[in-house]
């Protein structure tokens, strides 16, 4: 018989909150998260802006030899997981730790320690390369740094499917539980790829926003949108199959309800043109949650601030939900965070779980010139209070992947 799967704690560190009420609020506030780069001198970069984590010190969260063997992104991830860990109320007089599985995501793992061991190499030696180098680089460390962080000991493992991988790691998670394998599932993502070579990746493939001014660098759904601008930052939720959850009096957030994940076969960047793939994903989690179009309140949008992504997109949910996608709100929080590549999915997550507990639409801010393109109800500016109770969230990534999942207010 498949279980049905609750979510009972939530974590994120973002770039406009260092924990889950701090970017909630952040959300509430319209608060935007992009500002001048400060991890390194832009001079001669023609992007000059990101969404970094503020007012961060490792030192605040691990001991100094802890940190110094841990890449930016498993800090991240680690900090998240420890707040939705603490949130859930999960302990081991509650639960069999032998059943508790991690599946933690990042689209490129610990770039900042590669780019930083190749240059100690380039101009040291290869002598001189750290031995921590691959445990801090590799990009299933954050997982496996929080298995040991919390000692879980349930299947462990890391999907990368670029700026899906989080929200894929949530639906798998999902899976894992609905099936029986694993009583809970500690799921999310992180990034940490605001560096040198992290820009200047995206920047020479021209994706990434080359405005000066923030308010109009991250703009989805905008006619002038130009370019994603990268953020960084974690994001965790704690799935429980609901009799679990129930047994030992967790507090529920909501439940997921469905799942579906597509590939494009198109191009390796490039979505495809119709959103024929979008639209599959989001069709395959209806049909998984056994709900019609018109069921859906809200969808929290990959929305990127790119031309291909943001049109695609809107077709995908024109497609998907046919008449029923005039009347849905959709809105991108990526006008606050940014674009957390592989740890956007989970992050979102963790923002469509505040807004059914708040009642509240998180809006598309900095939102000014109408698309003919992009004609939905994007929540332009201003949260709207509203009684949401199926939530949706879309994920695409590189390389075709396509993710969708399904929350809804729990009865």
């Amino acid at each position: 018989m498949e279980k049905r799967v609750v979510i009972t704690g939530l974590g994120a560190i973002t770039p406009i909150g260092n924990n889950v009420e701090e970017t909630w609020k952040g959300i509430e506030d319209k608060k935007c998260g992009i500002d001048k780069i400060t991890a390194f001198d832009t001079t001669g970069y023609k992007t000059t802006l990101a969404a970094e984590v503020k007012d961060f010190d490792p030192l605040d969260y691990f001991e100094p030899k802890q940190a110094k063997r841990l890449d930016r992104s498993s800090q991240f991830a680690m900090i998240s997981a420890r707040e939705a860990f603490k949130d859930s109320g999960i302990t081991k007089e509650n639960t069999d730790f032998d059943r508790v599985g991690i599946f933690v995501s990042s689209g490129i793992g610990g770039l900042i320690t590669i780019q930083n061991q190749c240059e100690i190499n380039f101009t040291k030696g290869h002598s001189r390369v750290s031995p921590m180098f691959i445990p801090m680089s590799i990009a299933n460390m954050p997982a496996g740094n929080i298995a040991i962080d919390l000692g879980l000991k349930g299947e462990s493992m890391s999907i990368v499917t670029a700026c899906a991988s989080s929200t894929q790691a949530i639906g798998e998670g999902y899976k894992t539980i609905k099936y029986g394998y694993e009583d809970v599932v500690l799921a999310g993502g992180t990034e940490a790829a605001i560096c040198e070579i992290g820009i200047a990746g995206f920047e020479n493939m021209k994706a990434l926003s080359q405005a000066q001014d923030k308010t109009r660098a991250s703009i989805p759904f905008d006619k002038e949108r130009n370019g994603f601008v990268m953020g960084e930052g974690a994001g965790t939720v704690i799935l429980e199959e609901l009799e679990h959850a129930k047994k030992r009096g967790a507090k529920i957030y909501a439940e997921i309800i469905g799942f579906g994940a597509t590939s494009d076969a198109y191009h390796i960047t490039s979505p495809s043109p119709d959103g024929e793939g979008g639209a599959k994903a989001i069709i395959r989690a209806m049909e998984d949650a056994k709900i019609k179009p018109e069921d859906i309140d809200y969808i929290n949008a990959h929305g990127t601030s790119t031309h291909l992504n943001d049109l695609t997109e809107t077709l995908a949910i024109k497609r998907a939900l046919g008449e029923a996608s005039k009347k849905v709100m959709i809105s991108s929080s990526k006008g606050n965070i940014g674009h957390l590549l592989g740890a956007a999915g989970a992050v979102e997550a963790v923002i469509c779980l505040k807004a059914i507990e708040n009642k509240l639409v998180p809006p598309t801010i900095n939102y000014k010139v109408k698309d003919e393109e992009c004609d939905l109800d994007v929540v332009p500016n201003e949260p709207r209070k509203a009684n949401i109770n199926v939530v949706m969230s879309n994920s695409l990534g590189f390389g075709g992947h396509n993710s969708s999942i399904i929350f809804k207010r729990y009865e």
